[in-house]
């Protein structure tokens, strides 16, 4: 569950600036919101990667 912990707390640090982004119209916001999303997009990969090491070492055992 580490890896859920993680996500949320990744996911809850883009809050401030998608606020200020969709509500308040900050360009530079939507700057960071799109980093962010890239970086969120990274994080899935690892997980993807991980979890699919994980079950391919459960199928050898």
């Amino acid at each position: 569950m580490d890896r859920y912990q993680q996500l949320v707390e990744l996911v809850r640090s883009f809050e401030k600036d998608f606020e200020k982004f969709y509500e308040k119209n900050n360009k530079t916001a939507g700057i960071r919101v799109r980093k962010q999303m890239q970086e969120l997009r990274q994080f899935a990969q690892d997980v993807r990667t991980e979890v699919q090491e994980i079950k391919n070492g459960e199928l050898v055992a």
